[in-house]
């Protein structure tokens, strides 16, 4: 067997042709014929007295194919490994005129896609946009409260205050419209408009001057994008179905149980402070993600990496065979190539650094997962220990998939963990409307 990689390093392919001659399969194909005949069924002849030459004749040019993809198998997979030589996706194989009837030595050829050698930026920067909680914010997470706790009438007319619940579209638009929940005191512009309004009735109104052209507010409301919301002009209709009021559930011990769980809080004062730290928390999160987000797309914008780009545009169509489509790799293929080229950084981060999960990581996040499920974050020890054998069989679950994406997240919060060492992190105070804003 003679393997010789012709490298294009221009393009980053490279041609890896394995030459195979008679003597490196004949004695394998020859202990397969002879295994075959113990178990060939053959009409005339009793099981295990087959004639070899007869099995040959039969099976053989399947046995040898079979043994010939095994052998290519093999030898390439080691000279891939032996050679130290880092792949984009899998050799592909080059069609081949082969005749196993007559031919005894053979050529096998696959298209390899090289990746190369790449340094990470010396410095990278970023900004962590820093909530602090303001009081419109508070505010407005007490009405959720409220509408959620509340007890919820339907009125026949709407009042300041209210919610309309109906259809949404444009004037003279010929379609049913989206579903949505007008807060009227929400609106900005003319309120009066929407009070005194009862199921059945239909409002003709400017969508900006509603509003004050905040395209947020609108977005908010209509569900549509914050650019769709800009280009929102003119007047939409609001078809009524219903009136919605709700009524601020009492402050006592009940609404703090249902909130925030028993006996996490005993009072108004403690409530409060609780609702502005849960507010907090759930931005800071947000912002760290964010931040995270934001390291991953300056490294991938900011890394010099050359990509096999022909090549890779033939193996997502190979590897995808079915799904996706030449035309559909060309339309997105910027997207393909920064996931191919963070996955390469994540990579390195990981060889670089020595970046491990261990089975006990994993069993431990798992387990996490289920105490927060059944709302007990805090779980004895003993009751822990024996929900683990509950974690270890959701594991295995799906041939192990639930391992290998538990295995995957935590590997990528070291990466990431890893690389916030070396970005430059400034804080950034925002306002909440601003943060929205910049993540919305």
């Amino acid at each position: 067997m003679n393997i010789t990689l012709d490298k294009n390093d221009e393009q980053l392919t490279g041609l890896l042709t394995v030459h195979l001659t008679e003597a490196d399969y004949a004695p394998t194909v020859d202990k397969q014929i002879k295994e075959y005949t113990k178990r060939a069924q053959v009409k005339g002849f009793r099981p295990g007295m087959v004639p070899v030459g007869m099995v040959r004749k039969m099976y053989g040019k399947g046995i040898l194919a079979e043994e010939i993809n095994k052998m290519l198998g093999k030898a390439v997979d080691s000279y891939i490994k032996e050679n130290n030589i880092k792949l984009l996706g899998e050799p592909l194989p080059v069609p081949s005129n082969v005749d196993f009837d007559t031919d005894k030595d053979f050529d096998f050829s696959f298209e390899l896609g090289l990746l190369p050698d790449f340094e990470l930026p010396a410095e990278l920067t970023a900004e962590l946009h820093k909530v602090t909680v303001d009081e419109e914010t508070l505010a407005q997470t007490n009405e959720q409260i409220a509408r959620q706790y509340g007890e919820t009438t339907n009125p026949e007319e709407s009042e300041a205050g209210d919610y309309l619940f109906g259809k949404f579209k444009k004037a003279g638009e010929d379609s049913e419209g989206r579903t949505v929940l007008l807060p009227i005191s929400k609106v900005t512009g003319d309120q009066a408009q929407f009070i005194g309004k009862k199921g059945g009735d239909v409002i003709t109104f400017d969508l900006q001057a509603a509003f004050n052209n905040d395209a947020a507010s609108i977005s908010n409301f209509t569900g549509l994008s914050k650019a769709e919301a800009e280009a929102a002009t003119g007047d939409y209709e609001f078809s009524v179905e219903k009136v919605n009021r709700t009524a601020a559930p009492e402050m006592n011990q009940e609404l703090f149980d249902k909130v925030f769980g028993p006996e996490a809080v005993a009072s108004q004062e403690e409530f409060d402070a609780k609702v502005r730290e849960t507010i907090q928390s759930n931005y800071d999160r947000e912002a760290e993600g964010s931040l995270n987000n934001r390291i991953v797309e300056q490294l991938v914008e900011n890394t010099e990496i050359k990509v096999p780009t022909e090549f890779f545009k033939k193996w997502l169509v190979r590897a995808n065979e079915g799904k996706l489509t030449a035309e559909k790799v060309e339309e997105h293929y910027s997207d393909y190539e920064k996931e191919l080229k963070w996955s390469m950084i994540r990579n390195k981060v990981v060889e670089e650094a020595g970046l491990k999960v261990s089975n006990d990581e994993i069993v431990e996040r798992t387990l996490d997962k289920i105490m927060g499920q059944f709302n007990m974050p805090n779980m004895p020890d003993e009751m822990r220990e024996s929900m683990r054998n509950y974690a270890n069989e959701y594991l295995k679950q799906e041939n192990g998939k639930n391992y290998v994406n538990e295995y995957e997240a935590i590997l990528a919060e070291k990466v990431l963990e890893n690389l916030r060492g070396k970005v430059v992190v400034t804080d950034k105070p925002v306002t909440a409307e601003e943060f929205r804003t910049l993540h919305s």
